[in-house]
C-alpha cells in the first residue's frame, strides 16, 4: 500500500508539478541557470574567503552537495539505466538543467527571508519564507514537521544502515562496530552546530566528489574512443530510437525524471535550509551557487556513473542481472580490476556519511523554527539522532525508507506551493540582481528596496 501511494505521488503528481515549476522559472527568468553559468565560478571563488564565525558561499555549497550527492548517484543511476535504458540518463540531464532554475529561486528566497541569530549566524529555509514571504505560518508548520520526520529522523537511520552494511559486505566490519564509530564521530560534529558541519563538509565533500570523479576519468581515459558512441546511444535511447534497448520513450522518460528528482532534490526545499546560512551581499549570489550544486550532482556525478556502467560489459540491455550498487561495483571492477568494487563501497560510505551530517542539520533547522533558545531540546534531539544512527546500523529499514519517501514527497508539494505563490517576489529579486550587474557594480541587497516585505534588516546590516 505504501509503495502504491509513493508511486502515485512521485510518478503522477510530483513529476508533473516539479517539471512545470522548473519550466515556469526557466522561461520567466530567461534561463537564469545558463545566463549565469560562467558567473557561478566567480561567486564560488569569492566565497572561499569569509569572516570568522560566518558560513561562506563555498561552505554552504559543499554542505548542500553533501546532501544532493549520495546513493542516488551510485545506485539510483544504475536503477534508472536497468529499468529505463541508457535514455533515462538524458532525461536526468534535462530534469537537472531545469532544476537548476528551481534551486536558484528557492535558495535565493531562503536568503532573502533569513533571520539573524543571537550568535551572529543565520537561520532560514522554506519554513521561514512561507512564514515571512507569504505569511502562511500553518503551511510552514506542516513543512517543518515533515522536514524533521523525513530528514532529521528517517533518512539518518536509513543512511546509517547503508554505511554499516557496505562496510560489512566489503570489509567484514560488524554493523554494531560501524554504528558505534559513527556515533562517536558524528556526535562531535553535531554538537558543534552548522559551523562545525560546514567545516567538516568543506574537507570531506571535495575529497569524496573528486575521488569518484577521478575514478570515472580513469575509466573514460581507458575507453575514450567509445565515449561519442555511448553519448549517442543515450540520446537515441531517450527518444526510443534504439529498439535494441527496449523500454521505449515512456519508460526512459519516467525513470530519468524520477531518478533525477530523487538525486538532485531541486524543488523539494531541502537545500534552501543550508543556503540560508551563508553570508553573502545579495540573495541571488547564493542562488547562483546552489544552481551549480544541482549541475554537479546530476550532470557531472550521475553522468560519471552512467558512463562507468555503459562502457562496461556488465550491463546488457534487456537482460536480467545485477542492479543498483552491485551493477556500479561490477562495472567499475570490469574496467580497473577487483579494487573497483571496494572503491565504490568506500565512496558509498563517504556519500552516506556526508548525507547524515546534512540530514541532521535539516532536522535541527526545523526544530529551531519552533524553539530558538531551548538548548535542552536541541541536545535531546542530537542524542535521539545518534541513537537512531546506532539502531539503524543494525536494521534493514526498507519500510522506514518507504515512509520517508512519502513524507519527502509531501514536503516537496508544500515547498512548491510556496515557490509558485512567491513567483513575483522571486522575479523581483532576480531583476534587482540583473540590474545591479548591468550597472557594473557588485550586487548588494538594499533593505530599503524591500520595505514592503517582512525581511530581517539585521540579517543584511553588514
Amino acid at each position: 500500500m505504501l509503495a502504491a501511494v509513493n508511486d502515485f505521488l512521485w510518478g503522477q503528481i510530483l513529476v508533473v508539478v516539479l517539471v512545470a515549476v522548473g519550466l515556469l522559472y526557466t522561461i520567466a527568468s530567461r534561463a537564469v541557470q545558463f545566463r549565469y553559468f560562467g558567473r557561478m565560478f566567480g561567486v564560488l571563488a569569492e566565497g572561499l574567503h569569509h569572516e570568522k564565525g560566518q558560513v561562506s558561499s563555498f561552505q554552504a555549497l559543499v554542505v548542500s552537495v553533501a546532501g544532493r550527492v549520495g546513493s542516488g548517484n551510485i545506485a539510483g543511476v544504475a536503477v534508472a539505466i536497468t529499468l529505463g535504458g541508457p535514455g533515462a540518463v538524458f532525461w536526468m540531464w534535462v530534469i537537472g538543467l531545469m532544476g537548476m532554475a528551481t534551486s536558484f529561486f528557492e535558495c535565493s528566497l531562503a536568503q532573502l527571508f533569513k533571520r539573524r541569530e543571537p550568535d551572529g549566524g543565520f537561520r532560514g529555509g522554506p519554513a521561514y519564507y512561507l512564514t515571512h514571504g507569504i505569511r502562511q505560518r500553518w503551511l510552514a508548520i506542516i513543512y517543518s514537521v515533515l522536514l524533521l520526520v523525513t530528514f532529521g529522523l528517517c533518512f539518518n537511520g536509513v543512511q546509517s544502515y547503508v554505511v554499516a552494511s557496505s562496510l560489512e559486505s566489503s570489509f567484514g566490519v560488524p554493523t554494531w562496530a560501524s554504528g558505534l564509530l559513527m556515533v562517536a564521530l558524528l556526535g562531535v560534529i553535531f554538537f558543534g552546530g552548522i559551523r562545525r558541519i560546514a567545516a567538516v563538509a568543506e574537507i570531506v565533500v571535495p575529497v569524496m566528489a573528486l575521488g569518484y570523479l577521478l575514478a570515472a576519468l580513469l575509466v573514460l581515459g581507458l575507453n575514450i574512443e567509445r565515449i561519442p558512441a555511448m553519448l549517442g546511444l543515450i540520446v537515441q535511447s531517450a527518444f526510443g530510437l534504439d529498439s535494441a534497448v527496449g523500454g521505449g520513450l515512456g519508460v526512459a522518460l519516467m525513470q530519468g525524471v524520477k531518478r533525477g528528482l530523487f538525486s538532485n532534490e531541486a524543488g523539494l526545499g531541502s537545500a534552501p535550509n543550508v543556503a540560508a546560512v551563508a553570508a553573502v551581499s545579495h540573495p541571488a549570489k547564493q542562488g547562483v551557487v546552489q544552481a551549480f550544486s544541482v549541475f554537479i550532482d546530476t550532470v557531472i556525478m550521475c553522468t560519471c556513473t552512467a558512463l562507468i556502467i555503459l562502457l562496461s560489459d556488465v550491463y546488457q540491455p534487456g537482460a536480467e542481472g545485477v542492479a543498483g550498487v552491485a551493477l556500479t561495483q561490477n562495472a567499475l571492477a570490469s574496467h580497473v580490476g577487483s579494487w573497483g568494487a571496494g572503491f565504490v563501497s568506500v565512496a558509498l560510505v563517504l556519500f552516506a556519511f556526508s548525507s547524515i551530517m546534512y540530514n541532521y542539520y535539516l532536522g535541527e533547522n526545523s526544530l529551531n523554527f519552533f524553539s530558538e533558545e531551548n538548548q535542552t531540546l536541541f541536545n535531546g534531539f542530537r542524542v535521539l539522532v545518534l541513537g537512531l544512527i546506532l539502531w539503524g546500523s543494525m536494521q534493514d529499514l526498507g519500510t522506514v525508507f518507504g515512509f520517508a519517501d512519502l513524507t519527502m514527497g509531501l514536503l516537496g508539494l508544500v515547498n512548491l506551493v510556496g515557490l509558485v505563490w512567491m513567483f513575483r517576489i522571486g522575479m523581483r529579486l532576480l531583476a534587482d540582481y540583473d540590474s545591479q550587474l548591468a550597472a557594473g557594480g557588485e550586487p548588494k541587497l538594499r533593505v530599503e528596496d524591500y520595505a514592503d516585505l517582512d525581511i530581517d534588516p539585521a540579517a543584511w546590516r553588514d
